[in-house]
């Protein structure tokens, strides 16, 4: 189980073997590093299930893409691989990305991913 403390500590460098430096340094997914780290995303998605928008932000890194839904839902988007997007912000990616869901009350409550355009 993981517990964090983020008041006056830096963000953590690692959640089971997910290096979230790496993770947080590949800005877009432009230069390819998520995707090599996809795996161990999946191995620890379901500790990252249940936590709060701000610690989620805190540990991935400002999302790619953030999206509101109804019922005050939000959606955090990270592609995984160069796309489209990385030359042209304003084109739909086809890029490969996991997209997370946070509920009403800010708690991550699914991780999808996909690579069809949003």
């Amino acid at each position: 189980m993981l517990s964090f403390v983020f008041s006056c500590s830096s963000a953590p460098d690692k959640v089971g073997n997910l290096d979230l430096i790496k993770w947080r340094s590949d800005r877009g997914g432009c230069g390819d590093v998520r995707k090599g780290l996809e795996k161990e995303f999946v191995k620890i998605q379901s500790e990252l299930l249940g936590k709060h928008i701000d610690d989620v932000g805190y540990m991935l890194g400002r999302p790619d893409i953030q999206q509101l839904g109804s019922r005050d839902q939000k959606f955090y988007v990270y592609f995984l691989e160069k796309g489209i997007h990385c030359t042209d912000i304003t084109q739909k990616s086809a890029a490969q990305k996991v997209i997370l869901r946070f509920n009403a009350v800010g708690l991550l409550s699914e991780i999808t991913f996909q690579a069809r355009p949003l």
